[in-house]
């Protein structure tokens, strides 16, 4: 059985949906996803791929996925949903094998369906591939048309399967590519594949023996290469590694591929790298724990508090962060200012999801399913409250009216980024230019849009000297409209592109399935 899924099994799964927003109507930045990939004969490979792709929820909560190969065959196991959701005992037991490749899905190409959910799967004549994709592609229109191209099915293998409704993303057009390599090795039409590739992507991937990773050559996204005792890891972030008791060998480098099998680890270069790591890994991506470029991301959110503090100083009793991404960036705001730091918000820990949409009505009463202000921690005193980032507003809205009805006598917002005014194509899923907050809107009068007394953000350049990297060094689009690789006409661009403009028979014959009984 070459494909198992998740889809028509009786037990529940998730949706696919995050609402563990203040206003479920309000979703902040999304990441892009998590991949995760291990080489390791003799141990447990699922379940290591399970623990790192835990380690590396954060990234991405709409999907799961493991695949994994025992040298004949592969599995893959996917569903909507969370990685304790979509796995149990007994489906991590049936995948058993020496490689394997996971991924945890927040959508920026293609729609939040099983359809999209990854890795993707292709099977031809010549070994099967599953491949696990972190970033956004910019050149997908043209990567749909190369695949139109490609010659007919003759040379996949047939499964007498049924086939799966088409897969609408970038990740299922590369790993077309990828597949069809009839006069030479998978190894080699990578390197004439990766080439031909714009924008941000973290590759894993894997056929019967061998695990494949590469990253763009503007190294985008984070991808670490660690060490284990019988084997080797590639991950998002060096975090899943240590998850895992993995050592940390070296990120791998922007424009590099590395391939490992029973012969060791190879490295090949498949473009000159142009360095231009993504700011806002620092800002919120990655986890607190994660070191990017030699960089601790927690120290560097703990000094852009301390920056925020120089740039904007204010009398007050009390700094509190929004949890859990504010609270490095508050810690260092009252380190830096002298003001004392204390708990002005709980958070409900089992809120990462719910099944339940609120009515209007319940929104309007002011649902709080994320967070509670601690009243007499607020009564009465001048509040500094540090969050990363504002992208609509209506959160930090709620946030404000929040602590006013607690009594605070002041509240002063300190946001540990600059103003979000410009759209991502590189793997992070912000609203739309029309729908954030800064585009229309000066900070005095985002102050009084969401009820503030104040309202400071870092500047650019507090933000970059925070992260102890080259300023050219670090993708800083969001903030500055300037995006470091060129994009195409904006016809070409968009989440639902392929939903929108392609009915490829290629896209239509990608993935044979037999669903789990």
């Amino acid at each position: 059985m070459p494909y198992l899924s998740s889809s028509g099994s009786s037990r529940r799964g998730g949706d696919g949906r995050l609402t563990a927003a203040l206003d479920p109507h309000d979703q902040g930045p999304q990441d892009a996803c998590g991949v995760f990939g291990v080489w390791a004969p003799g141990e447990e490979v699922a379940k290591l791929t399970y623990f790192g792709l835990y380690a590396l929820q954060h990234r991405g909560q709409e999907s799961a996925g493991i695949a994994v190969s025992n040298g004949r065959q592969i599995l893959v196991y996917k569903d909507m949903g969370l990685v304790s959701q979509v796995f149990d005992e007994t489906t991590l037991a049936s995948l058993r094998g020496h490689v394997a490749v996971g991924h945890c899905r927040y959508s920026t190409t293609g729609a939040s369906t099983w359809e999209n959910a990854q890795p993707t799967f292709r099977p031809t004549v010549d070994g099967s591939i599953a491949l696990g994709h972190n970033g956004n592609l910019i050149n997908t229109h043209a990567l749909a048309r190369m695949v139109e191209e490609l010659p007919g099915p003759d040379d996949e293998l047939d499964l007498h399967t049924r086939p799966v409704e088409t897969s609408t993303n970038d990740t299922g057009l590369v790993t077309a590519l990828l597949a069809h390599h009839p006069d030479t090795t998978l190894e080699q039409r990578a390197l004439e594949v990766l080439p031909l590739l714009r924008g941000a992507f973290c590759f894993v991937w894997m056929n019967e023996n061998t695990l494949y990773a590469a990253r763009d050559p503007q190294g985008i996204r984070p991808l670490v290469l660690g060490r284990l005792d019988r084997g080797w890891v590639v991950a998002s972030e060096d975090a899943a590694l240590a998850t895992i008791g993995a050592s940390v060998v070296r990120e791998v480098e922007p424009g590099e591929m590395l391939v490992i099998d029973e012969q060791g680890l190879r490295s090949h270069r498949f473009a000159e790298p142009a360095r231009k790591g993504c700011v806002f890994e620092y800002v919120y991506l990655a986890r607190p724990d994660a070191t990017i470029s030699g960089r601790s991301v927690h120290e560097s959110r703990v000094e852009m508090g301390r920056q925020l503090a120089r740039e904007f100083p204010v009398e007050a009793d009390l700094v509190i962060p929004v949890p859990e991404s504010g609270t490095p960036a508050a810690a260092g705001y009252a380190e830096e200012s002298g003001i004392p730091f204390g708990q002005g918000f709980v958070k409900n820990a089992y809120v990462g999801r719910t099944f339940i949409q609120p009515s209007q009505t319940l929104r309007q009463l002011g649902i709080r399913l994320k967070l509670n202000a601690l009243d007499h921690m607020i009564r009465g005193k001048r509040i500094v409250v540090v969050d990363d980032s504002i992208v609509r507003g209506n959160t930090q809205r709620a946030q404000v009216r929040m602590l006013r009805e607690a009594g605070a006598r002041e509240v002063h917002v300190r946001i540990s980024s600059p103003p979000v005014k410009w759209p991502c194509f590189y793997g992070i899923d912000f609203a739309t230019r029309a729908e954030l907050i800064a585009n229309g809107l000066t900070p005095e009068e985002i102050a009084a849009s969401v009820g503030a007394d104040t309202l400071g953000y870092i500047s650019l350049e507090g933000m970059v000297d925070s992260t102890q990297q080259a300023p050219e060094s670090l993708c800083q689009a969001c903030f500055t409209g300037e995006y470091p690789i060129a994009l195409p006409d904006a016809s070409m661009l968009g989440k639902h592109l392929l939903e929108a403009t392609l009915a490829s028979p290629a896209l239509g014959r990608e993935l044979p399935v037999l669903n789990n009984p």
